[in-house]
């Protein structure tokens, strides 16, 4: 599989694997993540994403279980992970509502906990999970600045944020914020045109997607009149068919065609789909059949 190459040399595998649902996982245990994590590896997906809040603070922690029980995958993987959230959980007894923490001392001591949790000493692309109202963007700048210069974090990015968001952190930082990862997918293609892809492209990173397939939405919702999975199911099948794949492989081989250069977060506990990420890797595209899937999803031609 392509690397991606960050501003700064950072490289990371063209698709991630998201492990947000791995503490809903029938089994969990340090053999079945292994099984998953060499499943993605066998294709050349290295790097892996985490945020401190998956699977209610217990999915850093389960994949790290796995990395210290074979310490040589540390060599062979990224870890992206994200922090600023704040959940109402028992891990968090002191929590009266949910709320965004861009704090230096919280963010700083998610840093830590993230690198004990996971059992890396290094953190390859830390993010901001979502732009804080509240947010001292001096403060939060300089805190970042300081976790890369500390040797903790390799790079900081950010996730959910609109152009806007990007450049004023930007502008109270040193280093360059790396990434964007943001929802993206043919069930929700509205950063095409409200200036996220634009921005990336203007500031020349690459992005990551969270729910490509819309949360299952593309397979779940193909009997729902009107819906873009029912609009697309034809033309998927018949590309799935003629590049014998199946149809989520079209539907991500359509994300990374763009040339902004998206990264797909993929995510299944199922060893028999994960072995199945890269097919999206095998399927053609070219510009017409780009918009022909494009006009689908939104359910009308292009002005």
């Amino acid at each position: 599989m392509k690397r991606i190459t960050l501003s700064n040399g950072v490289k990371l595998s063209a698709m991630a694997y998201g492990v947000w649902r791995l503490a809903d996982a029938a089994d969990t245990s340090v053999d079945a993540n292994l099984a998953r994590i060499d499943a993605c590896l066998e294709q050349g997906i290295t790097t892996f994403d985490h945020a401190d809040i998956y699977g209610d603070y217990r999915c850093e922690a389960l994949f790290g279980q796995a990395v210290k029980a074979r310490p040589s995958l540390r060599a062979q993987i990224e870890i992206v992970t994200k922090t600023d959230i704040m959940l109402l959980s028992q891990a968090w007894p002191n929590t009266r509502v949910k709320h965004y923490d861009t704090s230096p001392a919280h963010v700083t001591a998610s840093v830590d906990r993230s690198l004990k949790n996971i059992g890396v000493d290094v953190i390859d692309v830390l993010l901001i999970h979502r732009p804080d109202p509240l947010m001292d963007a001096d403060a939060l700048g300089a805190c970042l600045d300081a976790l890369i210069n500390s040797g903790k974090v390799k790079a900081v990015g950010v996730s959910n944020f609109m152009p806007w968001d990007c450049d004023l952190l930007q502008s109270r930082m040193t280093n360059r914020l790396q990434t964007n990862q943001i929802e993206l997918g043919l069930t929700h293609t509205a950063p095409f045109i409200n200036g996220q892809v634009a921005h990336a492209q203007t500031c020349r990173v690459p992005l990551m997607a969270w729910s490509p397939l819309g949360g299952g939405r593309l397979i779940s919702e193909v009997g729902q009149a009107g819906s873009a999975a029912a609009r697309l199911r034809t033309k998927l099948e018949a590309m799935a068919t003629e590049s014998q794949v199946d149809i989520t492989a079209v539907a991500i081989a359509w994300l990374m065609h763009h040339p902004v250069k998206v990264m797909p977060v993929m995510g299944s506990n199922q060893l028999n789909r994960i072995k199945l990420f890269s097919q999206a890797t095998q399927v053609p595209m070219d510009r017409q059949t780009w918009f022909e899937l494009y006009e689908l999803a939104n359910g009308h031609e292009v002005p």
